[in-house]
């Protein structure tokens, strides 16, 4: 009932929207980035809103960090009901919707958006003029449910019950280098130990979560990697300018000509996937059904590139 009491105290859903964000971010200023609002009108804002509820929603701590209250807390709780109502709403209106025209929200890694989905994205453009594409390139996994896209790529099965979507290939990965370095070593290895006594590039100390850049750690000396980035596109550049070998998807190394094999075969052990995904509730939106049917269809085409058995066959997009 105290969290009910706090909800109809509020002059709008604006401050119920603030305390979540700030719940969520740990700080005021990652809340008001998210808000897109400055530090200093989201700083006023909560100072108005606890003076007049005379609460401490947070406390304020070393370094900038907002811990909730148990008042705070409830009142975030609160307001975060609210949104996945509002949310759900908002889904259900936009999947009743079957005009090819609007805006449509995909998210996807760089490495992908720079060496595949860009001239996928150009094609869909040409067949619907009056749909307006905003690609999000972010390595996080951003919430379809929470809108903060319509269509994902994931390399990975999605786990979500409430997500809707289908695996488009498999996803290879092997090591690549400037042509003149693979052939210096010998041409393509047969085994990644054959690699040992090699120079790589690699990711950032510290990288976690991200498969190759684990492979790397577990399997090389520290004193191996001449060359670190956390951007796979990056790492691509520093290999064709003769740093090192780097482990690269195969769709990114195969269709550079500026890059070679340095292992023959792409490693089993790191074989992925590549999905499309969207909500379930936005799957017969008529821009989110025609996204799938020309782009999921178009970079299905080029399955036998992302599984590294080859390039991929040219796609005429005016025969999709």
């Amino acid at each position: 009932m105290e969290a009910q009491f706090y909800v109809e105290t509020m002059d709008d859903w604006n401050e119920l929207r603030l305390v979540l964000a700030i719940q969520r971010a740990g700080s005021l200023t990652a809340a008001a980035k998210a808000l897109a609002i400055d530090h200093s009108t989201a700083f006023r804002r909560l100072n108005a809103l606890e003076a007049r509820l005379d609460l401490r929603l947070f406390e304020r701590l070393p370094g900038g960090v907002y811990q909730t209250t148990a008042a705070g807390e409830r009142m975030a709780v609160a307001a975060e009901r609210m949104e996945d109502e509002a949310l759900a709403l908002d889904r259900d209106i936009t999947g009743r919707d079957h005009r090819l025209s609007g805006r449509l929200r995909v998210t996807s890694s760089e490495t992908l958006a720079y060496s595949r989905l860009t001239q996928h994205l150009a094609a869909f453009r040409r067949i619907h003029p009056g749909i307006v594409v905003e690609l999000a390139i972010d390595n996080r996994v951003l919430s379809l449910s929470r809108r903060e896209a319509d269509i994902a790529f994931r390399p990975v099965r999605p786990r979500e019950g409430d997500l809707w979507g289908r695996k488009l290939a498999g996803m290879a990965w092997t090591f690549y280098g400037s042509p003149t370095l693979v052939e210096a070593n010998g041409g393509p290895a047969a085994s990644a130990k054959d690699l040992a006594s090699q120079t790589f590039v690699g990711w950032q100390e510290g990288t976690a979560g991200i498969r190759a850049a684990d492979w790397l750690v577990q399997h090389l000396p520290a004193d191996a990697t001449a060359y670190r980035s956390n951007s796979l596109v990056n790492q691509a550049v520093a290999a064709k300018a003769g740093l090192g070998f780097a482990l690269l998807p195969c769709y990114l190394g195969d269709s550079d000509s500026g890059l070679a094999r340095a292992l023959a075969e792409p490693m089993p052990e790191l074989m992925g996937e590549l999905w499309i995904v969207t909500h379930g509730d936005l799957k017969n939106t008529a821009r989110i059904r025609a996204f799938f049917d020309l782009v999921g269809t178009g970079l299905a085409a080029e399955k036998r590139l992302f599984e590294g058995n080859g390039l991929p066959r040219t796609i005429d997009a005016d025969k999709i």
